[in-house]
């Protein structure tokens, strides 16, 4: 018989003391735990308000021709959103959510004898995909639980390839100034690669000034990450792209699987980028979610991170574990962070006007 201590050697070191990446807790498993029937869940930073009904109508519209392959370019989806953007579609990489890019970033560029930089506090799939490959992560401290730029920028070495920069972070909301952002991307080398991931970019009050995209034309080392599961509904569909130059397209699409987003997915998420007025809604939803929550911490006397995503960690000042634990007794998830180095906090996904208040009344219970 094989020793399974034995199976586990076999795979590659940094495979080996990889630890998964812990989603928030799905509402099925609660029930299953506890056997509640009435449970908000507030730990994934989904949209409330799910997704619009043009995509739930391209949804209905494609289930017809499930028994082909989907679409491997993703044509129409590259279409809409090269004219959305103002890119050409050959700077466009569709991935499985823009998780599956960072991986594909990493697979591209990363081989052991590299390190990569990113901030405290930052996005967990960064350490995981860079220990996953065997390259070497180089965690700079945040300042005011944010990225510190200047700090990153003397972290680099001739062995940096890689830096991720999550812009609002995930999951203290942080958001840095465009001038600075920009300034830090100019000055890098251009054998480094940087990756501006934008996963919450639609929430951000100002996102009509942030040029981001303009600086492609500048940085052919720059690759941007959006997503359509935060402010577009999509999450469970799982559809994700980068907007780069077209040669680091060219590089991610030589190690993307050819049917990485399903039929389903493409037309949705096609679908999903015209409906400007259920993305108003959702912004607005958000905006109003952001305050109501902060006004319940205030009235609690807790202080939380200022953010700018859909999304807000609160300090309780005490273990978190115990009061998530409290919260989902009753009926309520939210995120713990103990991992993100952040023991105090909680993460509050932004709901709908019910659910904030079902939720800030069932943390003042627990708080007593």
């Amino acid at each position: 018989m094989t020793n399974t201590n034995n199976i586990y050697s076999l795979a590659v070191a940094g495979v080996q003391k990889l630890i998964p990446y812990k989603a928030g807790k799905p509402i099925e498993e609660l029930e299953r735990e506890l056997g509640l029937t009435q449970i908000i869940k507030l730990a994934s930073n989904e949209n409330p308000l799910g997704p619009s009904k043009k995509a739930l109508a391209a949804i209905q519209s494609a289930l017809p021709k499930l028994a082909l392959y989907p679409d491997g370019s993703g044509f129409h989806l590259k279409q809409a959103l090269a004219k959305k953007y103002a890119v050409d579609a050959s700077q466009i990489t569709l991935g499985n959510g823009s998780n599956e890019i960072l991986e594909l970033v990493a697979r591209a560029f990363l081989t052991p004898q590299f390190e990569v930089i990113f901030s405290q506090h930052a996005f967990a799939v960064y350490p995981l995909v860079t220990q996953a490959v065997g390259a070497k992560a180089v965690v700079v401290p945040a300042l005011n639980y944010g990225h510190d730029l200047q700090a990153m920028a003397q972290a680099i070495t001739p062995d940096t390839r890689l830096v991720f920069i999550a812009n609002p972070n995930n999951p203290t909301g942080t958001l840095l100034a465009q001038a600075d952002l920009e300034q830090f991307i100019g000055a890098l080398p251009d054998t480094i690669v940087c990756v501006l991931d934008e996963a919450y970019f639609e929430f951000v009050n100002q996102s009509a000034d942030i040029n981001s995209i303009d600086w492609l034309k500048k940085y052919p080392n720059l690759i941007i990450t959006r997503t359509f599961s935060k402010a577009y509904g999509l999450a469970g569909l799982r559809v994700g792209y980068s907007l780069s130059s077209p040669e680091i397209a060219d590089i991610l699409n030589r190690v993307r699987q050819p049917f990485n987003n399903n039929s389903l997915a493409l037309a949705a998420a096609e679908a999903a980028l015209s409906d400007d007025d259920h993305l108003q809604q959702t912004i607005t939803n958000n905006t109003q979610g952001m305050q109501q929550l902060t006004n319940g911490f205030k009235a609690l006397g807790l202080q939380w991170i200022p953010s700018a995503g859909n999304f807000v960690s609160v300090d309780l000042e005490r273990e978190g574990l115990p009061v998530y634990e409290a919260l989902l007794r009753k009926g309520v998830i939210v995120r713990p962070v103990a991992n993100y180095a952040l023991p105090t906090f909680l993460r509050i996904s932004i709901g709908t006007a019910a659910e904030n208040a079902l939720f800030l009344q069932a943390l003042g219970e627990v708080l007593g």
